[in-house]
């Protein structure tokens, strides 16, 4: 009886889940509202107007292209670092975990300025390195007069900037990746006569490859939503450099915002898109459909 009463005594949970869901509902209320207002500025014949518009044209395009690019390359540099930092015991090794999230913390503003000073403030025996590629590519400007080599407020700079900032996430992404993935299929490996570059190749990669497809798809959306180091570093040359986010920024400064609004409603479903497509591998992707315990025993 006394076991009973204090059974009935229990507080209900009720409050406590009410509170969580209120807290949740207010900010999806508010992302919501946000969409909910740029679908209702403007209208079907508004974003028709922008997607007619050539400049804009142009920018989707170049944003493609850029985008698919720094995806590229973020994987490219991400699965060996995520690697490194997963596998490996090596001196200095937290300094350097700290160090790739440097492009992430930092003002998007402060890391176009960083690279703009490195390339043309940091000499290398005597001479800036936007001189030095300048000096190098001098040959293109034989072969095609109308193009000038170079990097800062070219498309290279568009790319550089979007990769300085996105190739952390995908980084972050891999090392998870092959921290979720067990050693002992590597260890087995091993002691079968393949060395470590065999089993990185033939046992590990393998497994990451839906980890590999995540990252690359975060740095892609991440890539599009670049603009500060993009504004700063290449610059917002219509037909030249400029991509979807800093269309927006020059349709504002034009007074078009029912332009600016219709291509951030583009930047919106394109983005959606992409969430959407790494939501359907599922959150357990990196280890395609399986987790591992602490204790480092698997389990769906």
């Amino acid at each position: 009886m006394a076991l009973d009463s204090e059974r009935r005594r229990v507080p209900s949970d009720g409050p406590f889940f009410y509170g969580l869901i209120f807290i949740a509902g207010a900010y999806l209320l508010l992302i919501l509202a946000l969409l909910v207002a740029d679908a209702q500025y403007v209208g079907l014949s508004d974003i028709g107007a922008a997607l007619g518009d050539e400049d804009i044209q142009d920018s989707i395009t170049l944003t493609l292209i850029t985008c698919t690019v720094t995806a590229f390359l973020s994987v490219i540099v991400a699965v060996p670092t995520g690697y490194l930092l997963s596998r490996f015991r090596f001196p200095g090794k937290r300094l350097v975990d700290a160090l790739l999230d440097i492009p992430i913390l930092l003002p998007p503003l402060v890391i176009g300025l960083s690279l703009l000073i490195l390339f043309h403030q940091v000499p290398i025996f005597g001479r800036s390195i936007e001189e030095w590629i300048a000096t190098c590519f001098s040959w293109i400007t034989a072969v095609r007069p109308d193009i000038r080599p170079g990097v800062t407020f070219k498309v290279p700079a568009v790319i550089l900037a979007q990769f300085t900032v996105s190739c952390a996430f995908a980084v972050r992404t891999m090392k998870t990746t092959f921290d979720q993935i067990h050693p002992r299929h590597e260890h087995v490996a091993l002691t079968l006569g393949c060395n470590r570059s065999q089993a990185f190749w033939l046992v590990l990669l393998p497994q990451a490859w839906r980890g590999i497809f995540t990252g690359g798809t975060l740095a892609w959306a991440r890539a599009l939503g670049e603009f500060g180091p993009i504004l700063v570093f290449a610059g917002a040359t219509r037909g030249k450099t400029e991509v979807l986010s800093t269309t927006v920024f020059l349709e504002i400064n034009i007074g078009n915002l029912r332009g600016a609004v219709a291509v951030s409603l583009l930047m919106i479903l394109l983005a959606l898109a992409v969430i959407l497509l790494v939501r359907v591998l599922g959150e357990r992707t990196v280890l395609g459909g399986r987790t591992r315990s602490p204790g480092g025993s698997n389990h769906a």
